[in-house]
């Protein structure tokens, strides 16, 4: 008996995962190109030109874009469809490529905000640049998992990175603590992510996804206890991720101490990728059971959006108004989460990706603002900046604008959409909060926008603003987006509507 079952386990016998190298393209351009970066920069010693590891990072993530676009044409294709690659534990579908992109244009405008930041706080180095690849790797690895552990991993490769460049701005003590801050947090709510899995594995015995979606249609669980845990474990552990109230705590101390730029991409691609992973577990891997998770999302969405948007009115440094700003907005895609039906889906996808130009250029701006230190973030900095710097004036208006969802711009529209989603849904109560914190919203942002155009050339104290060529590349591509698409939604909406996330059962 013993002969045979070690002759069945040998090494030789263990079948070979194949991996579609196209399929991972995105993900292998971002590792390699952060191998690259670290490689070329230890073994050269010449000073490499200005603006080059930017724009290895951006080129780098150009690619991914394309690599994505590729994908896209064959995950759509009807003969061939979405499928999975590395022995089922990545999938491959519309879902997978359009956080793809998402996550992808996230890294590439940071990394142009981040340019003419580093140089100016003497930290110019390809540091940032390789741990922001890492990372967004870490964030594809969750929009492609097909499992909890999958996603597990691809968790702690976004964080272990994002909790360095928490902490790059070595000469501000705000930077370190934010770092510690959020060390010591994300490791807890890791545990908790562990624990969950771990807890859904004991009910449905597997951590793949399909596999657990097919349980779970097929069995009537008469004791749901152990689910249930999971559920609530689960949603702890991405909570944290996404900046759900009451796990939202770091969120403000973090995006007030981090470097700018690496705020801008914490609140763009991170978050991106933790509702990637939120989507892809509960609305589609949980489905059968949503009325089991619901309510707890309902309640997550509600003190979200209202902790966010009071909490943002009392705030006096514009990073950390943005801080909350940005817990409000994760409230309005729960929203959409929530609704648990294609159109919550499509919705909360096309939030996310309006969210990532209106908040990546929100915190460009304050990139340029925030002056020599980094620290220059209080409202009365921006008192004048009208007369000082019209255009930029402007440009901070528009995404202020966006945010607050006046019409003609994708805010409105993204919030348009997970309303009506939530209306579908026959949730009244969540989407009539939603309107009520989008009401309560516009009057912080338009607050910065008094500041800005209605002060006193008495009352102006903002240091003069320069605009370097990468950081207003950035921000006139979000504008564009923000407005263009705010008109024109249609193309981008359909490409939301078919990113429908799937599941496979690999037995």
């Amino acid at each position: 008996m013993i002969p045979v079952l070690l002759a069945a386990t040998r090494p030789e016998q263990w079948p070979t995962p194949r991996f579609d190298w196209a399929a991972g393209a995105p993900l292998l351009v971002l590792t390699g190109a952060a191998l690259l970066l670290l490689l070329t920069s230890a073994l050269s010693t010449a000073r490499p030109a200005r603006g080059t590891y930017a724009a290895v990072t951006v080129l780098a993530s150009s690619f991914a874009i394309v690599s994505a676009a590729v994908l896209w044409s064959r995950v759509t294709d009807e003969e061939r469809g979405p499928f999975t690659t590395a022995a089922g534990a990545l999938t491959i579908d519309g879902f997978t490529v359009f956080f793809i992109v998402v996550i992808a244009l996230g890294i590439a405008l940071a990394a142009l905000l981040a340019d003419d930041y580093l140089r100016r706080e003497q930290l110019d180095g390809p540091e940032l640049y390789v741990l922001m690849l890492l990372s967004g790797a870490g964030g594809i690895v969750m929009a492609m998992a097909n499992d909890l552990v999958v996603i597990f991993l691809g968790l702690e490769t976004l964080s272990i990175a994002l909790y360095v460049l928490a902490g790059y701005h070595r000469r501000r003590a705000e930077s370190r603590e934010s770092a510690m801050k959020y060390f010591v947090l994300g490791a807890f709510s890791s545990a908790f992510l562990l624990y969950g899995i771990a807890l859904v594995y004991g009910a449905t015995g597997s951590t793949n996804l399909g596999r657990i979606a097919g349980f779970l249609a097929a069995n009537n669980l008469e004791n749901r206890g152990l689910l249930l845990a999971g559920f609530a474990l689960l949603l702890v552990g991405l909570g944290f991720k996404i900046s759900a109230v009451p796990f939202h705590v770091w969120t403000p101390d973090v995006y007030q101490g981090a470097p700018t730029p690496v705020t801008a991409f914490m609140a763009s691609a991170s978050k991106a990728a933790a509702f990637a992973a939120v989507l892809r577990v509960f609305v589609s891997t949980f489905a059968d059971y949503r009325l089991d998770w619901q309510p707890f999302v309902w309640v997550l969405a509600v003190l979200t959006l209202l902790v966010g948007s009071v909490l943002a009115i009392v705030q006096d440094d514009v990073k950390r108004m943005m801080a909350y700003s940005s817990i409000a907005h994760a409230g309005f895609i729960l929203v959409g989460v929530q609704a648990a039906s294609e159109r919550g889906t499509a919705a909360a996808l096309f939030y996310v990706l309006a969210y990532t130009f209106m908040i990546v250029g929100t915190f460009g701006v304050a990139t340029l603002v925030g002056g020599t230190g980094d620290a220059a973030h209080g409202i009365d900095t921006y008192r004048g900046l009208s007369r000082r710097r019209p255009g930029l004036a402007l440009t901070f208006t528009v995404f202020l604008l966006a945010q607050a969802g006046v019409p003609l711009t994708t805010g409105f529209l993204a919030k348009f959409y997970v309303i009506g989603a939530a209306v579908e849904s026959n949730s009244y109560a969540l989407a009539i909060i939603a309107m009520m914190s989008a009401v309560v919203s516009a009057f912080l942002y338009l607050r910065v926008v008094v500041a800005m155009y209605m002060t006193d050339e008495e009352a102006e104290t903002g240091p003069a603003v320069r605009i370097p060529l990468g950081a207003g590349i950035a921000l006139g591509l979000a504008v564009i987006f923000t407005i263009g698409i705010g008109i024109l939604p249609q193309r981008v909406v359909h490409w939301a509507d078919r990113a429908t996330p799937v599941v496979f059962d690999n037995r």
